[in-house]
C-alpha cells in the first residue's frame, strides 16, 4: 500500500486548485482549536498519518512490531527501549509542556505512568487522580490532551439496543504499542504470555484505526462488554463486523462464548476471530482467521467496505 504518495498527490491537487489552504497536525491543531485560529469550516480537509501498518513493511515481523512498535525508527532499531524512553522523555513530557498544554510537568509525568496501566482498559479517573495527586477534572483534561495531540484515543462502548446490561464507559488506547511498552516498562514480549495477548490486540487495533481512515470509510470502532463478563474486542461499523483477537495458537469452543452471546443479540453480518491459527475455518458461523489473513483481507476491502 502506497498511502503517503497518494495522500501527497491528493493534497497537491487540492492546493493547486485552491481548495485547501492549510493543514493541521498534532498539538498545533489543539492550540488552534482552543485559540482564535480559523479552521476554515467546510473548506479544510483533515488527513491523519498513523504509525506504519503491516502492508507497508516488506517481510513484516509481528514480534518486532509488538516489541518495538510501529513508528518507523523504532520498528527498525535493535534497541527499542532506548528510543522508547527518549520519546517518552523528550516528547510526551517536555514537548507537551513546551506547547503550553500543561504547566505542571511533574504531575503530567506521573499521569502518563498511571494512565499507561489503563491502556486497553476502561479508565478509572478517580484512581488515577489519587495516584497523581491532582483533581479528577485535571486528569480528564490530561487525557484530552493525549487525544487532541493524536497520542491516544478512546474506543466507545457499543450500546445499540442492548438486551443485557452493558458497560458504557469507553476504553483507552495509546497510539502505538511500542510507546505503551516504554511507558509500562514492559520486558521482552513473547508468544504465550499475558503481555503478548494485550500487545497483539493493541497492534490489530492500530491496523483497524489506520484502515478506517486511509480507506475513506471512517467507520466507527467500538467494543462490547456486558456486566456479566461477556466481551467482544471490537465492533466495526454499525454491527457490520464483530471481531475478537485471540493470541493463541488454536481457538477452541470456550474462546467463542462472548462472540456467540453477541451473535445471539445483534446478528452481525460477520463474526471473526483473528488468532495465531494456521488455517482459516468456520465454527458455527464464526470465522476463525489467521491474523495475516485477516489483515490481508482488511486492506483489500474484504472485511468491511
Amino acid at each position: 500500500m502506497q498511502k503517503i504518495p497518494q495522500l501527497l498527490d491528493e493534497i497537491q491537487w487540492l492546493i493547486v486548485n485552491q481548495k485547501i489552504q492549510f493543514i493541521l497536525c498534532g498539538s498545533s491543531a489543539r492550540k488552534l482549536k482552543r485559540g482564535t485560529g480559523n479552521l476554515l469550516g467546510g473548506r479544510a480537509i483533515r488527513y491523519e498519518l498513523f504509525p506504519l501498518v503491516s502492508s507497508e513493511i516488506p517481510q513484516f515481523d509481528l514480534m518486532r512490531a509488538l516489541n518495538n512498535g510501529l513508528l518507523p525508527p523504532h520498528y527498525q532499531t535493535d534497541h527499542p527501549e532506548l528510543l522508547g524512553r527518549s520519546y517518552v522523555g523528550d516528547y510526551l513530557k517536555e514537548e507537551i509542556a513546551a506547547e503550553a498544554l500543561t504547566r505542571n510537568v511533574p504531575a503530567f509525568a506521573r499521569f502518563l505512568e498511571a494512565a499507561s496501566f489503563s491502556n486497553g482498559e476502561v479508565v478509572n479517573f478517580i484512581n488515577i487522580a489519587r495516584e497523581c495527586g491532582v483533581s479528577g477534572p485535571t486528569v480528564k483534561e490530561y487525557f484530552q490532551i493525549l487525544v487532541d495531540t493524536l497520542l491516544a484515543r478512546f474506543i466507545p462502548a457499543f450500546q445499540k439496543k442492548p438486551k443485557r446490561r452493558v458497560i458504557h464507559a469507553p476504553k483507552f488506547y495509546l497510539f502505538d504499542v511500542g510507546i505503551a511498552n516504554a511507558l509500562l516498562k514492559r520486558s521482552a514480549i513473547s508468544i504465550g504470555s499475558e503481555i503478548f495477548g494485550r500487545a497483539f490486540e493493541h497492534f490489530i487495533l492500530q491496523e483497524i484505526i489506520a484502515h478506517s481512515h486511509y480507506s475513506g470509510l471512517e467507520y466507527v470502532v467500538s467494543y462490547w462488554r456486558t456486566a456479566s463478563g461477556f466481551e467482544v474486542d471490537f465492533i466495526l461499523g454499525d454491527q457490520n463486523v464483530a471481531l475478537e483477537i485471540k493470541g493463541v495458537p488454536e481457538v477452541h469452543a470456550h474462546h467463542l462464548r462472548s462472540m456467540r452471546a453477541f451473535q445471539d443479540e445483534y446478528k452481525p453480518k460477520k463474526a471473526i476471530v483473528a488468532s495465531l491459527d494456521a488455517k482459516p475455518r468456520y465454527v458455527n458461523g464464526i470465522m476463525i482467521m489467521p491474523w495475516k489473513t485477516f489483515l490481508g483481507n482488511l486492506w483489500t476491502g474484504a472485511i468491511i467496505a
